[in-house]
C-alpha cells in the first residue's frame, strides 16, 4: 500500500468514526448555538487528550486500554459528567437560558473531559486506531505523524461543520429550536450516562 493510499483509508476510517453520534457530538451542537467556533475549540480539548493517546499507542502502551478496571474508570467518569452537562441541559430548557455561560466548563475544558470520560472514544482506539496506527509506523515517525494530523483534522472540521450548522439554525429559527435541540441533547446525554455508569458496574461485578 502507498503512503497517499493508507492516508485516504485512514481518513475515511476516522471520519466514519467521528461523525457517529456521541456525547461530543451532543455538546458540540449545544455551545454551537451561541458561538460558530466552539466546534474549533472543544476539537482543540479533544486533540489535548487524543494526541498524548496516539503517543502512547506508537510507543507500545495501547494494552491499558484493555484493563477491566481503566474501563470501569473511565465509564464512572464519564457518566457523571455527563450526568451534570444533561442535566445543566434541562435547567436552560426550563429558564429559557440558551447561553453557553449556564455551563461550568468553556469549549476547550469541555472537549478535554468528554474524551477523558467516554470509553467508546478509548474503544475505537484499542481496536481500530491500534491498527491504523501500526500501518503508519511503516512509513516511519513521518507517517506516523501525518496520520495523527489527519486524523485531528477530520474531528476539528466536523465539530467545527457542527457547531456552524447549530449557531446557523438557532439565529434563523429562533428559541423554539433552540428549546427543541437542548432537550434532545440533554435526553441523549442522560441515556449515555446512565449506560456508562451500567457498563462500570457489569465490569466490577
Amino acid at each position: 500500500m502507498s503512503f497517499l493510499a493508507f492516508i485516504f483509508e485512514a481518513v475515511i476510517i476516522s471520519l466514519s468514526g467521528v461523525m457517529g453520534p456521541g456525547p461530543i457530538t451532543a455538546v458540540t451542537i449545544v455551545k454551537g448555538n451561541e458561538s460558530p467556533h466552539a466546534g474549533a475549540l472543544i476539537a482543540i480539548g479533544h486533540g489535548i487528550v487524543e494526541f498524548p493517546l496516539m503517543i502512547a499507542i506508537f510507543y507500545g502502551f495501547g494494552y491499558l486500554l484493555n484493563l477491566i478496571y481503566v474501563k470501569a474508570l473511565i465509564d464512572i467518569i464519564g457518566g457523571l459528567f455527563l450526568l451534570f452537562m444533561g442535566i445543566s441541559m434541562f435547567r436552560s430548557v426550563k429558564q429559557s437560558d440558551f447561553s453557553s455561560k449556564i455551563y461550568a466548563y468553556s469549549s476547550i475544558i469541555s472537549g478535554i473531559l468528554l474524551s477523558l470520560g467516554n470509553p467508546y472514544f478509548f474503544i475505537w482506539w484499542a481496536a481500530v486506531g491500534v491498527t491504523l496506527i501500526l500501518k503508519s509506523i511503516n512509513f516511519g515517525i513521518f507517517g506516523f505523524l501525518i496520520f495523527a494530523l489527519c486524523h485531528w483534522l477530520c474531528d476539528f472540521f466536523w465539530y467545527y461543520f457542527l457547531s456552524f450548522l447549530s449557531f446557523r439554525g438557532g439565529r434563523f429559527f429562533g428559541k423554539k429550536f433552540q428549546k427543541i435541540i437542548f432537550t434532545i441533547c440533554g435526553l441523549f446525554l442522560l441515556f449515555f450516562s446512565i449506560k456508562f455508569i451500567t457498563d462500570a458496574v457489569r465490569l466490577l461485578m
